[in-house]
């Protein structure tokens, strides 16, 4: 058998605070739940869950062995959701001055620069975040290194 070796560390862009929250995330149920018939029917097949209204419908009436419909026992535990794997919540920031809320939160909290900002202001995101200590989940994304002429 050959041994696994670790994943390399993370790049040095991402270097900020741990998460704070050591709970493993735990989920109920990872598969999307189906729409009733939707195999039997190619307009439905990848459409999102509808609840079935039918007065003689098995999926609603929950018989045994057809599909499960969704409901509140399905959700995740308060604590682990909404959690990235990277161990951090998401706020999308748009500008400087929306990342000074998460500097207080940045143990819980990660930046993630909204995808209509500028490169010339995505730079300065990344850097007032690095002297905020606060996590940027997209901090590479729009950089380019330059070229020293």
């Amino acid at each position: 058998k050959k041994k696994k070796t670790p994943p390399p560390p993370p790049p040095a862009t991402m270097a900020g605070p741990t998460p704070l929250n050591k709970k493993t995330v735990v989920k109920k149920r990872t598969k999307k739940f189906a729409r009733h018939q939707s195999d039997l029917f190619i307009r439905i097949r990848d459409s999102s869950w509808r609840k079935p209204k039918g007065i003689d419908g098995r999926v609603r009436r929950r018989f045994k062995g057809a599909l499960p419909m969704p409901s509140v026992g399905y959700g995740s535990d308060k604590k682990t959701r909404n959690i990235h794997p990277n161990g951090f919540k998401s706020v999308v920031i748009s500008n400087v001055s929306e990342l000074e809320m998460l500097m207080m939160h940045n143990r819980t909290y990660a930046a993630t620069v909204a995808h209509s900002v500028s490169s010339r202001a995505r730079r300065q995101i990344v850097e007032r975040a690095g002297q905020l200590g606060i996590r940027v989940s997209n901090a590479a994304a729009k950089l380019r290194e330059e070229e020293s002429a």
